[in-house]
C-alpha cells in the first residue's frame, strides 16, 4: 500500500509546526497507516515496538496527537474512558454502535441519519462542520 499522499500532509504539518520529523514519528505514522483498526495508544505502541523497539509510549501519544491535528486521524471516545485512534483522512463518514458489556463496536452508514442530522442544523441555523454519532447498548453476541 501505498501513503505517499498521507506522509506529505504529515511531514508538511510537522515541519510547519517547527517540529523534526524523526524516525520514530515516521515508524508510528507508517505502522498506523498500514493498520485499518481502530487503535488505542497502546495497540499502535504494540506494534510499533517489533519494527522499532526504541520508540517509547510518550512519542506515540505525541504522535496520534499530531495525526489528529492535521486531520488523518480522530479520536473515538468509547465512553468508559478508553480512545481509539482511527483513520480519517481519505475515509469515508460513518457512525458508530458500541457495545456497553464487551466495548465492541459497529460501524454504520445510514444516508437518513445524514440527511436528520442537516436538517436539525439548517433548522437551527446551525453551520455544521463535522459530527460524531456514538449509539450505546448491547451488542448480538452479548444479547446471547
Amino acid at each position: 500500500m501505498a501513503f505517499e499522499e498521507e506522509q506529505k500532509i504529515f511531514d508538511s504539518f510537522v515541519r510547519d509546526k517547527g517540529l523534526k520529523h524523526s524516525g520514530q514519528r515516521k515508524d508510528i505514522l507508517l505502522t498506523f497507516l498500514k493498520t485499518e483498526k481502530h487503535l488505542t495508544a497502546d495497540e499502535l505502541h504494540a506494534l510499533v515496538k517489533k519494527k522499532n523497539p526504541a520508540v517509547g509510549i510518550a512519542t506515540v501519544y505525541r504522535t496520534l496527537r499530531l495525526l489528529c491535528e492535521c486531520r488523518l486521524s480522530s479520536e473515538l471516545r468509547l465512553g468508559n474512558g478508553a480512545v481509539r485512534y482511527e483513520h480519517f483522512y481519505g475515509h469515508e463518514h460513518h457512525d458508530h454502535l458500541i457495545c456497553v458489556k464487551c466495548g465492541n463496536f459497529i460501524e454504520v452508514m445510514d444516508p437518513e441519519i445524514e440527511k436528520l442530522q442537516e436538517r436539525l442544523a439548517k433548522k437551527e441555523d446551525f453551520r455544521l462542520q463535522g459530527h460524531k454519532l456514538l449509539m450505546y447498548g448491547v451488542c448480538r453476541k452479548c444479547k446471547q
